[in-house]
């Protein structure tokens, strides 16, 4: 800080609670969020960071204050890495370390999440629990609305969501659990069903069990700040930081006066706006101004023409508002309330809602609003002030001047909002279209109003408001031309279509994309409105003729799913834990917040913090870098540059070298160039920030597949396999097609960021290296030979990782080697962790991939040749992509016997971040292109695709493409059972029939099968290690090579330990992986953890209770612990290593043929969809899934695998979309861009079978990998949709295949209903203008 400002007054003293302790924070700064000081000032780690911008809910934390007027206390849900520190004088908070822990108490929600199975990687959880605690503080009696409204802001992307929701359910009333809602299931009976109430059907979890919710025994809250809210005469606040100050005011007058003084300090309420924007966009204010105090702002008046709502009011109270009016006022008045009731119940998250105000909602004039189209359509006002008097502006086109501008004066305040009463015959509509149905911001949203004459359906006005159709929000006055003075009958709407049209033109590159669906929406809306008021005026006998469809809401409410397993031998002695459903053994810890994180690890003195430096050209030589700037700026400590890596400065994968730093030429957006490190996350941002490249373009950038290819731009090698004669098969079908299929990428949004911390133990060069990774021994080998030491002289351990999926391995390498070469030049720890949107940039996720293919078949379905071409976009580095390609062709055959089959796959070199490993490896994709043919025959043919698919399928012995043989009876078993279970035959009728009496829904039901094969095609891959000590009190360490990251692993590996010692799984404990006790181990992938893991549990566990045999048989009676001891006095070794070798693996591809995987896992899901035509809009009405896993080791943990990996493939297919710029910058890069499926997604009634009496020879006690096979089911979801197009399509006379690229988002699903909506917008002709985005 300079002299000057440290001689300045720091400011006042900020006075609040954390979890009922008084905090009083002499100097605290502006910039800092409640999160980070939790975190590093306060060591309360509970709280996570998963996205920085209020998108994910991870830092979910209950804010409490005092309402002074009402002398009511409000508890609600906040998204700390949003709320400002200086926000919280007066305020107390609770973080999930003051609900509960495992020291003192838990609480109920802390202990039904985790016994509910709601907890994988965890990395989550502690938000769930905040969220749910908030609920339940407000209201202990639930609904199961309220339960899936409160967790709607929290991501999870390992449970799926189910458990979770399981879990909280058990709060809820009976009068409003599922069975009075119509389920046919009750929530209050744990797993008991009343068709299955024999005691004898084994549950996931016991409600009986569970502590009972008892309000009397939570937090009060602190007296003092009772007495502080109540004081009289407040004073102004000030705060002030190393770079801005924050000021409250305690009253109008000075606020007006503050603002006249300061005009261009903005005003922060919510700080959802201002904050995202000096968060990711670097904008600095050096002037704050918070009226969350000044009264006047939060006061809400009713007149007789409306209620004047302070513009200070968050969203959430202002909907409770209005929910409180409805029935006070009757339906004729509140119209417009109804409709901003609507938009408010979608708009943001709840945590969103409680913070946000509706004043900021309104000037920040966001393009597409929710709000402000309904306010302007029905005729609101604003109340506005400044020193120099009040004024008041109606809400209409022209108080948005342009992007994010309104009519309002610098120096003046939106005081408050007038929200009038509706009139007899006058009618409100709101719609919102946005990517994901909750916590997302909308794509198109509208307001309309219209008003008749008595008695008549003649419109006197009318009122169309739009938001997301230019920079603004707009009105479609031309339109609203074309209907006012006519009757409101289809004649009139007809043209205002074509009005419409011409009204609200949006240019084919117009921001944001999506430009014909846009488009399309806008006419949608209209005819929504159109017919909701032709229902009212046929309700009020105005006109009485049929109305061609009521348009419900899609179906919401979540039912209580089947989870259906084998119960244990009866034989099985109680201590023994396998196959029983175990609860995660960190379930607890994660709940409670406990569960320790790589950045949870406390800072040691001197600390660094480590900031990357990446390109912004995708294909360029780099000129100069200077870091002059950088160097001087407060904390920075030193740059990391290539010139610095002391050792290997690359890293080696399939035969391609990737720079740790690039020195010479950048290859994407995104590339390391440098790095800086300081003594604070925040100088470092700022560091990294400062630092000047200069770049020379080099020409022809490579973005596409196409391009690629076009320019022979691979990564050798490129494979081919062949069974049969395919050339000669396609002289002999009745019929032949080709089609193609395009596939996007997918971010990995493990919740966990890239995190590490490199420490230098001071002598002989030895480091330890704590990383979130899945391969531990490779961190180990890359540091040793980036930094020039063997490797024993450096350790890595790994406690637990929040999520991986693949994608903490590669560039966890090379990100773990430039912060091991900050700490050995400083010779000081670094730590280095990933902002959200950084680790979207630099990571890369899921390849996406173009598929063409060409199909013979025959009348009766049989498929007799296939030739496939596949490229997948690897993007600048070579990463496992090869690999990837390989495991394209190993799968492709998928469940079917296709006599003569043939496949070509090449990994592109585009100028793209790299692509990496992903859950399923290149599977889903290359599975997708197969049931997509599949589904192009069966269009074909006009038969049922599901016939297809059973007269292809492999029957008897049978050999894949690569001549392993294998038997399908499982496969089959599977099939069978699960067009049982899911009732197929009288859903495919009941759709069908939907179909026939709904216009603009459809439903659709798909059922798609899964062959994956089991473990790594290199053998050396598949050995595993383990090390087990018994200490003499009889407790027993493991560890071993595999990482635990929500999977399970450690859970199923107590359980081995158990089982094989003959011990209770309490006294088994596992601490982390480490290299310095298990060496040369493999990575945690390919779904086979359990398997070589257990196997070397196993194995070490058998060579101790073998060495105690001796002792065991002289004293048959004695204890566990008693023969400890005598082993321990007899000297025998209480430690043993166990190994497996793992199968002999191979893949031969100059001869095609070898023997890559020990066993395959079968699945098969039924799927049904409900989809809007209108807005392209679905909801999962039903899934069911029977997968063969053998016999499981833990039942809970395996079903939860078979749940999440679903809906990430659900995500994957239907509704996770990565954007390009059309220079190759990525625009996906955040929750708020970027959306993996919520709670909202979830499937309504969501199944899942294990299949009985399944036995697997290759695999620890007959059980079988499931982590990845099963998010190729997400695929039913897709050609669900797809079933559903294809009845939509049908009403408009196109019949046959076409084409729907993955993912099947609302806007592809719409335009490809062909809608007489849609065919209206006239298609912008491609290379006639530069698009938004690339099509990847």
């Amino acid at each position: 800080m300079s002299s000057k400002m440290s001689s300045e007054k720091h400011g006042d003293s900020l006075c609040f609670f954390i979890n009922g302790k008084k905090v009083i924070e002499n100097h605290a700064d502006p910039e800092t969020t409640l999160l980070s000081y939790l975190r590093e000032k306060r060591r309360l780690t509970g709280t996570k960071y998963g996205c920085g911008g209020g998108g994910c809910g991870a830092c979910t934390v209950m804010l409490s204050r005092l309402q002074p007027a009402t002398r009511t206390i409000t508890h609600y849900s906040v998204n700390a890495c949003l709320l400002p520190l200086c926000q919280l004088h007066g305020a107390s908070v609770t973080t999930v370390e003051g609900v509960g822990s495992t020291k003192t108490r838990l609480h109920p929600v802390q202990e039904r999440i985790a016994k509910a199975h709601g907890s994988q990687c965890g990395f989550c959880t502690p938000g769930m629990v905040m969220s749910m605690y908030t609920l339940l503080r407000n209201s202990p009696q639930p609904t199961v609305e309220d339960v899936t409204q409160a967790l709607a802001g929290n991501l999870c992307r390992c449970t799926g969501y189910r458990p979770i929701i399981d879990g909280c359910r058990t709060f809820c009333q009976e009068a409003n659990c599922c069975q009075a809602n119509g389920g046919e299931d009750c929530c209050l009976k744990g797993e008991q069903r009343p068709d299955e109430a024999d005691e004898e059907t084994p549950r996931l979890f016991d409600i009986e069990e569970f502590l009972p919710l008892d309000p009397t025994q939570e937090l009060i809250f602190p007296p003092e700040l009772m007495l502080m809210a109540e004081a009289a005469n407040p004073k102004t606040l000030t705060f002030r930081g190393e770079r801005m100050s924050w000021v409250s005011p305690s009253s109008l007058e000075e606020l007006l006066q503050l603002k006249a003084r300061n005009p261009e300090a903005p005003l922060v309420v919510g700080n959802s706006n201002i904050g995202p924007d000096m968060k990711f966009k670097g904008v600095l204010h050096p002037l704050v101004i918070s009226p969350t105090r000044v009264t006047q702002l939060f006061e809400v008046t009713q007149t007789p023409q409306g209620v004047w709502v302070g513009a200070g009011c968050t969203l959430a109270h202002v909907r409770s508002l209005l929910e409180e009016l409805l029935p006070r006022l009757g339906e004729e008045q509140t119209g417009l309330f109804r409709a901003l009731s609507r938009q408010l119940g979608t708009l943001g998250s709840q945590q969103i809602r409680n913070v946000a105000s509706l004043g900021g909602n309104i000037v920040s004039a966001n393009p597409n609003s929710d709000l402000n189209p309904v306010l302007a359509a029905g005729n609101c006002k604003v109340s506005v002030g400044s020193a120099g008097g009040r004024r008041e502006l109606p809400l209409n086109q022209d108080f948005f001047v342009s992007f994010g501008k309104t009519l309002l004066k610098p120096e003046e305040v939106l005081l408050s909002v007038f929200i009038p009463f509706s009139r007899k015959g006058e009618f409100f509509g709101a719609f919102r279209h946005a990517p994901r149905k909750e916590s997302s911001f909308s794509t198109v949203t509208t307001g309309m109003r219209v008003f008749f004459s008595q008695g008549s359906r003649l419109v006197q006005e009318v009122s169309i408001y739009y938001g997301g159709m230019g920079p603004t929000t707009v009105s479609a006055t031309k339109t609203c031309a074309a209907i006012v003075s006519r009757p409101w009958d289809d004649e009139t709407l007809s043209r205002a279509y074509d009005v419409l049209l011409d009204d609200l033109v949006l240019p084919p590159s117009a921001p944001g994309g999506k430009v014909e669906f846009r488009r399309s929406l806008t006419l949608g809306f209209l005819f929504q409105f159109h017919l909701e008021v032709l229902q009212k005026l046929k309700e009020m006998h105005v006109i009485t003729e049929e109305i061609p469809e009521k348009m419900r809401p899609l179906p919401r409410e979540i039912h209580r799913g089947r989870q259906d397993f084998q119960r244990v031998s009866k034989d099985q002695s109680h201590q023994d834990p396998v196959g029983r459903p175990i609860m995660h053994r960190s379930a607890l810890s994660h709940a409670t917040g406990e569960a320790v994180y790589c950045d949870d690890l406390p800072a040691t003195e001197g600390e660094l913090f480590l900031a990357l430096v990446t390109s912004s050209r995708a294909h360029a030589k780099i000129r100069g870098l200077d870091a002059s700037e950088a160097l001087r700026l407060p904390g920075v400590v030193d740059v990391i540059t290539a010139k610095d890596v002391p050792g290997q400065k690359v890293r080696k994968l399939c035969g391609y070298e990737e720079e740790l730093l690039a020195d010479t030429e950048v290859s994407c957006v995104g590339q390391m160039l440098c790095a800086v490190v300081a003594d604070s996350r925040s100088h470092a941002k700022r560091g990294a920030a400062a630092v000047k490249v200069a770049y020379e373009d080099l020409p022809d950038p490579v973005f596409t597949c196409e391009e690629a290819a076009e320019k022979s731009s691979f990564f050798e090698p490129r494979r081919t396999i062949e069974r049969g004669n395919v050339a000669e098969a396609f002289e002999s079908v009745d019929q032949v097609h080709e089609g193609e299929l395009r596939i996007g990428g997918q971010e990995h949004f493990y919740m966990e960021t890239q995190s590490m911390l490199v420490v230098p133990v001071g002598e002989e060069t030895e480091f330890n290296a704590y990383v979130s990774t899945q391969f531990p021994a490779l961190m180990q080998e890359a540091i040793a030979e980036t930094l020039g030491v063997p490797s024993n002289r450096v350790t890595c351990h790994v406690r637990r990782i929040g999520g991986a999926f693949g994608g903490k391995v590669v560039k966890t390498a090379v990100l773990a080697c430039i912060t091991a070469v900050a700490a050995w030049k400083t010779n000081r720890a670094v730590r280095c962790v990933l902002e959200r949107g950084e680790d979207m940039l630099i990571t890369g996720g899921r390849h996406p991939v173009l598929g063409q293919y060409k199909v013979g078949f025959m009348h009766d379905g049989r498929i007799v040749a296939a030739d496939f071409h596949y490229y997948a976009n690897a993007g600048n580095m070579a990463d496992e992509s090869v690999l990837v390609v390989e495991k394209f062709l190993l799968h492709f055959d998928n469940a079917y016997n296709i006599p003569n089959l043939r496949g070509h796959a090449a990994a592109c070199r585009t100028h793209l971040p790299s692509n990496t490993a992903f859950r399923g490896f290149g599977v889903p994709q290359s599975l997708l292109v197969v049931e997509n043919m599949m589904e192009d025959v069966a269009a074909l043919l006009r038969r049922p695709a599901h016939q297809i698919r059973e007269i292809n399928m492999y029957k008897g012995p049978s050999l894949t493409q690569y001549k392993l043989q294998f038997s399908p009876e499982n496969l089959r078993r599977c099939w069978e059972e699960c067009k049982l279970k899911s009732d197929h035959a009288a859903r495919r009728l009941a759709a069908d029939q939907f179909n026939r009496e709904n216009r603009w829904r459809k439903r659709g039901v798909s059922m798609v099968p899964v062959k994956y094969g089991i473990a790594f095609s290199e053998g050396f891959l598949n050995q595993a290690a383990a090390l087990v000590h018994i200490y003499k009190d009889g407790s027993v360490l493991v560890s071993h090579g595999g990482t635990e990251m929500g999977q399970g692993l450690h859970t199923k590996m107590q359980q081995v330990a158990s089982r094989e010692l003959h011990v209770p799984a309490s006294k088994v404990y596992i601490s982390e992986t480490s290299t310095n006790t298990v060496p040369n181990t493999g990575p945690s992938a390919a779904s086979c953890g359990t398997d070589v893991n257990g196997m070397a549990v196993q194995n070490a566990c058998q060579t101790l209770y073998r060495r105690l045999e001796p002792i065991r048989l002289r004293n048959p009676k004695g204890s566990w612990e008693s023969w400890v001891q005598a082993a321990f006095f007899e000297k025998m070794s209480l430690s043993a290593t166990g190994f497996y070798k793992g199968p002999d693996l191979y893949m031969d591809w100059d001869k095609t043929e070898g023997r890559p995987y020990a066993y395959f896992t079968y699945g098969v899901c039924c799927c049904e969809v409900e989809l809007d035509c209108l807005t392209g809009d679905y909801r999962a009405l039903r899934t069911d899934i029977v997968a063969d896993i053998g016999r499981s080791v833990n039942p809970s943990v395996d079903i939860g695998q078979i749940e999440g990996a679903f809906m990430q493939g659900l995500g994957l297919f239907t509704l996770e979309e990565l954007k390009f710029s059309p220079s190759g910058l990525l625009y996906t890069r955040g929750p708020s861009q970027y959306k993996i499926p919520a709670l909202c997604d979830v499937p309504l009634r969501f199944n899942v079978y294990l299949l009985p009496d399944s036995s697997n020879p290759h695999a620890i006690y007959s059980s079988k990998g499931i982590g990845e096979p099963v998010l190729f089911l997400g695929s039913a979801a897709f050609f669900a949709i797809k079933d559903a197009v294809a009845a939509a399509r049908s009403e408009s006379g196109l019949l046959g295949p076409f084409s729907l690229n993955s993912p099947a988002t609302p806007e592809r699903a719409c335009l490809a209903c062909a809608s007489p909506f849609t065919r209206k917008i006239p298609a912008s002709k491609p290379g006639s203008f530069k698009p938004w985005a690339i099509n990847i």
